[in-house]
């Protein structure tokens, strides 16, 4: 009898996904579409909860965003797809378990790092990144332990993405609104006790650099008992703008500026909030001794660059925030793992395509996919074309022979190994917690979801739904 082929009945094409947010998904989707080969993915996340920024980073009043969910976990139903919850790759797990007990990897870990401002003082305490302030809300484990002084009477924002945004509008909500969302328990009480009336987002470019999309930006219009302010002179573009928006004709843009103008001339209601938007400053330092006191600011120029675009640059005008919190929200960047290829200056995986390259050399059996990938750029849609972009390279090596390992152990052999190292959780395990969460809303209020925060919350929960 001639020996199986690897992609056979008898020797499946064993791949590992570590992180299991869209990128993550979207992979084993594409994976799993080959019907002339069978895959195994087993897929690993250091939480015990799937989904990645879906759950931890999506705002929690944007649950229509989250329903996404619900076509990963058709993803999840391939008889040959496992999920490994709380397995923590570099502890649980390391690179020469997964080269020895796989044919191919592919990273989708993401990007969970915050950029820095690079001003003097950004350390100093209410100085914040995006990612806690938004992981802390969203419940994370990671942050919920986080506190922020919510005292003060003003806060700033430093950027003009969609991110900023959403931080300014959870600062801008009223209890009823935050109650209405699956908002962490612990961040519902303190962000309905804050104290700040006034928030400043602050965008180093004009209005028609921004990057938020119009959906985002009309939900400010949207609010209780908040006021968007927009200064008329403000959107008053200069001659590079109007030249570059000439050349480079865009709808979307166009409709920010129409809903900034709305802004601009709306009355203002006397709301006890206001969301300010500041156009052309960039933050120059961090002021304060024992923690942030105020925020310098310089008033910034547009230039056209050779290549077209559009840049900023200082100018000798500078102003003073005064604030006791500030937030960055300027980017995410990745982080290395142990013992995998990594590009410190751009903050991914050195990859072609998806291939994952160390030293100019590919990886063989490596790959990326996601924001580790491309670096943090896209909405969660973008994830999808991309992640068939890596699957794609994956099955080239694969036809090549490139992934020809016959000795690679099987799912039980992994299995045994992981009980040994941690308490895994399966997707059914998932899905318990995933029910249970859903039930605590309901007996709180009719809320979406009442989140466990911490992965002994959820470890117990599951332990105390075994035992009845």
């Amino acid at each position: 009898m001639a020996d199986a082929a690897l992609g056979s009945e008898r020797i499946p094409l064993r791949v590992a996904i570590v992180g299991s947010g869209p990128s993550g998904f979207y992979a084993a989707e594409a994976l799993h579409k080959r019907e002339d080969v069978v895959v195994q993915v087993d897929m690993f996340d250091r939480l015990p909860t799937p989904f990645g920024l879906v759950r931890g980073g999506v705002a929690p009043d944007h649950q229509k965003i989250k329903s996404v969910t619900k076509a990963y976990d058709r993803i999840a139903e391939h008889p040959e797809f496992r999920f490994y919850g709380n397995v923590e790759f570099g502890r649980d797990l390391v690179h020469e378990d997964l080269t020895a007990y796989y044919h191919a990897i592919i990273y989708a870990v993401g990007s969970r790092g915050d950029r820095r401002l690079g001003i003097p003082k950004d350390y100093l305490p209410g100085s914040h990144g995006a990612a806690e302030f938004v992981g802390w809300y969203n419940g994370h484990p990671d942050f919920r332990r986080l506190g922020f002084d919510l005292s003060g009477g003003t806060a700033a924002v430093v950027g003009n993405g969609n991110v900023a945004i959403d931080v300014a509008r959870i600062l801008a909500s009223t209890p009823a609104e935050l109650h209405a969302t699956d908002m962490a328990d612990h961040a519902v009480e303190a962000l309905s006790a804050s104290r700040i009336t006034e928030i400043h987002v602050l965008g180093r470019r004009g209005p028609a650099q921004a990057a938020f999309t119009v959906k985002e930006l009309r939900e400010l219009g949207e609010l209780e008992d908040a006021d968007v302010v927009v200064e008329p002179a403000d959107l008053e573009l200069d001659e590079q703008t109007r030249a570059w928006m000439q050349a480079n004709p865009d709808r979307s843009r166009d409709k920010i500026l129409e809903v900034l103008g709305e802004f601009a001339t709306v009355p203002r209601c006397r709301a006890s909030r206001r969301i300010v938007f500041r156009f052309l400053v960039s933050p120059t330092e961090i002021i304060g001794d024992a923690s942030v006191e105020a925020l310098g600011l310089v008033r910034n120029v547009l230039y056209r660059e050779n290549d077209g675009s559009i840049r900023s640059r200082p100018t000798d005008q500078t102003d003073r925030l005064e604030t006791g919190l500030v937030f960055r929200a300027i980017g995410y960047r990745g982080t290395a793992l142990p013992g995998v290829a990594f590009d410190e200056h751009a903050g991914v995986i050195p990859n072609v395509r998806g291939r994952v390259f160390d030293a100019g050399d590919p990886r063989v059996g490596e790959y990326c996919v996601g924001w580790i990938k491309r670096g943090p750029s896209g909405v969660i849609g973008t994830n999808k074309p991309d992640a068939v972009e890596t699957a794609a390279a994956l099955f080239d090596d694969f036809d090549a022979g490139l992934l020809e390992r016959p000795d690679t152990p099987s799912r039980e052999v992994l299995e045994r190994l992981l009980a040994e190292r941690s308490d895994f959780v399966s997707y059914e395990e998932w899905q318990l917690i995933d029910a249970l969460e859903r039930r605590r809303g309901e007996e709180a209020g009719d809320r979406p979801r009442q989140k466990f925060t911490s992965v002994e919350q959820m470890l117990g929960a599951l332990a105390e739904a075994s035992d009845s």
